[in-house]
């Protein structure tokens, strides 16, 4: 006959030790007559004293025997003492055994050997970082190599700058020299090897687009209907229209039917035409976005444009332009108790010309890459700010004025 193992076993058989002792008092809904005083014996905890290893014993010389016999100054009145307090001008010789314990570790990047002396054909191992107690290991070995270039930079931080007016002089004549005798050869990729410069450009602001405002949105997943390997030229022109319900803001995504007529607005945007020739373009509900994450500040990121200028309307450069905002956007969930305070199913955007107002903003924001003086002209007006910051209003995606922002500025 068999015996089956059961997965029990293990949980049955182990047994936990219960070092406290037995409570001084009677369990509850028992009426025993017990004295008061027992609630505050000191006796109570002597069986857990009494069972508490001693964390360290060590003997009457704290493990360190010292024979007190072998000098005789202590034991005599008028004994030498000069065993016990050397001359400091003419100490005695040191036994070689311990001459390494003079020496310094931090000084040499080998280290200690059963005691023994570090030499120059001993393994270079660097020493092991500093770290306080309970510090996590998995770190170690990073910090312990990136320490040594750490210190090697600090002492070149302390070497003397010369900060003359000759010397600021010739390295700004360096940088121009530097730049007009660069040699694309012996640029190379820092990660990838192998790949070198094959062309420089200037890198400059796009005046043609640094008078609108860019705001970098991302989408949990592909918006609109079609699948991901499909080309949808619709998404170049999509329409993002703030909303508000029951004092939760959000955005509604509007997208054209066809892809033509998403062509045509597109270049309508380009050359936009007179008169009654600009039709508008209805642009239908898809659904609603609403937001995960707002970054006020993009300092790392903008929008770069190589132009190689072959259309001659500039030369060639590499021409970039700031990110206003960065923001991540997921699906709404669909709400049938929600109460919108207006929402459109349908909205027809036409190009029309700009106002004079708006004339002005836009050559107000351009003036600040156009015109020279421009910083000099602002402090005069007493509008520039500590950080050289322009406040010229609220510039919308194609540098109109949005006033005070209603329900976009409490958005974002």
């Amino acid at each position: 006959m068999s015996l089956r193992k059961s997965k029990l076993d293990l949980l049955v058989r182990v047994r936990y030790s219960n070092p406290l002792p037995a409570p001084p008092c009677p369990p509850k809904l028992l009426d025993i007559p017990t004295n008061p005083s027992r609630y505050a014996q000191p006796a109570f905890i002597n069986a857990i004293t009494n069972d508490t290893p001693l964390p360290m014993i060590v003997d009457a010389e704290c493990g360190m025997p010292l024979d007190l016999g072998r000098w005789e100054c202590l034991w005599e009145e008028d004994g030498d003492d000069a065993t016990l307090n050397p001359d400091p001008d003419n100490p005695p010789s040191l036994d070689p055994k311990d001459r390494f314990l003079l020496g310094d570790p931090s000084a040499s990047a080998v280290p200690y050997i059963n005691g023994s002396i570090p030499t120059a054909s001993g393994i270079s191992t660097p020493l092991p970082p500093h770290v306080p107690w309970l510090r996590k290991t998995e770190y170690l070995s990073r910090e312990g190599v990136q320490r040594t270039p750490s210190s090697q930079e600090s002492k070149q931080l302390l070497q003397p700058i010369d900060v003359s007016h000759d010397a600021q002089l010739r390295t700004i004549e360096a940088g121009f020299a530097a730049c007009t005798s660069l040699d694309l050869t012996t640029l190379s990729h820092p990660n990838k090897t192998g790949v070198t410069a094959v062309e420089s450009y200037e890198v400059l602001p796009d005046a043609d687009i640094w008078a609108n405002a860019y705001d970098l949105f991302r989408f949990s997943e592909r918006p609109g209907e079609r699948p991901v390997d499909t080309e949808d030229p619709r998404l170049d022109c999509a329409i993002l229209r703030p909303m508000e319900s029951d004092g939760d803001h959000f955005l509604a995504y509007y997208l054209t039917r066809e892809d033509a007529d998403a062509l045509e607005f597109k270049d309508e945007r380009l050359v936009p035409k007179r008169g009654e020739e600009n039709r508008a373009t209805a642009f239908h509900f898809v659904r609603d976005y609403e937001t995960v994450k707002i970054e006020q500040e993009v300092p790392n990121e903008f929008l770069l444009v190589l132009d190689n200028g072959d259309t001659g309307e500039r030369g060639p450069g590499a021409y970039y332009k700031n990110i206003e905002r960065k923001m991540t956007l997921k699906k709404k969930r669909m709400n049938q108790s929600d109460t919108y305070a207006d929402k459109w199913q349908v909205v027809h955007i036409s190009h029309v010309a700009m106002s004079s107002e708006e004339i002005e903003e836009r050559n107000e924001a351009l003036a600040e890459v156009v015109d020279p003086l421009y910083l000099f002209s602002r402090d005069a007006e007493g509008e520039v700010d500590a950080d050289g910051e322009v406040d010229v209003g609220g510039m919308g995606a194609d540098g109109g004025a949005e006033g005070d922002g209603g329900i976009m500025a409490e958005i974002f």
